[in-house]
């Protein structure tokens, strides 16, 4: 806990065997009070591996679900745990857990309701392995967000967030889609509702192990990111116009 409010950490895994156990030994465990695996039905051995770790919440789903579906109910599952801030940590070891305590002090002291962990602030992406490829398309979709938005975020696409239980009480995350794009939906949503977002920056690690989606799938993402930015741009003007 920090200044009373428990911490939940969720982890949305697939095919996280390799990686779990180095993430899992960097969570701060003194202020860390429940950790939540949920599993998209991996072909691996995740869940395996979560138990002989001893993670006390493991869920896996019965299909393949996607991404977006995978957050769904690792959120559900940490509000039932009572969760006042709850992390989002991807298994794959990318970004470093030691993070965490500062992404939840900057919610519990009251600075913000939503933290994100950027690779972009600090400048260490490219040194981390981030393709260059993957560099140009974050820049650009950032760059077309926040002219869209009206935000001026360092990046919309880190996978390592904190969120008060506000947040997640007040977003209907339900809605939104199943697959990657879910994360831009939340963001646009916390806009909308008009939580602040913080940031802090972040050291990444590219390797094999680590999961990342496909160049034909990265497409699809960058275009999903581009509509809902424009569909959050096109209903704050109509909003402002019937006002």
């Amino acid at each position: 806990m920090i200044h009373g409010k428990r911490i939940v950490v969720v982890m949305p895994a697939y095919n996280a065997a390799s990686t779990l156990e180095r993430t899992v030994q960097e969570i701060p465990r003194d202020v860390v009070d429940d950790v939540v695996l949920v599993d998209d039905k991996s072909k691996d051995d995740t869940v395996l591996v979560a138990k002989v770790l001893g993670l006390e919440h493991v869920i896996q789903h019965d299909v393949n679900k996607g991404y977006g579906a995978n957050q769904k109910t690792c959120y559900d599952y940490a509000l039932t745990l009572g969760a006042d801030i709850v992390v989002m940590l991807h298994p794959d070891y990318q970004y470093t857990p030691r993070l965490i305590e500062s992404m939840a002090y900057m919610i519990a002291n009251g600075l913000y309701p939503v933290v994100l962990a950027s690779r972009i602030l600090g400048g260490d992406c490219l040194k981390g392995g981030m393709p260059y490829y993957k560099y140009f398309a974050n820049r650009c979709l950032t760059l077309f967000q926040n002219l869209l938005l009206g935000e001026k975020l360092s990046e919309y696409h880190t996978g390592y967030r904190a969120y008060a239980r506000e947040v997640l009480e007040t977003i209907p995350y339900h809605s939104n889609s199943d697959d990657f794009v879910f994360d831009n939906q939340f963001l646009a949503q916390c806009f909308g509702y008009g939580f602040r977002i913080g940031e802090v920056s972040c050291p990444t690690k590219y390797f094999k192990e680590a999961s990342s989606i496909n160049f034909a799938r990265s497409v699809k993402y960058g275009l999903g990111v581009l509509g809902v930015s424009l569909g959050y741009c096109f209903l704050r003007r109509w909003h402002r116009k019937r006002g």
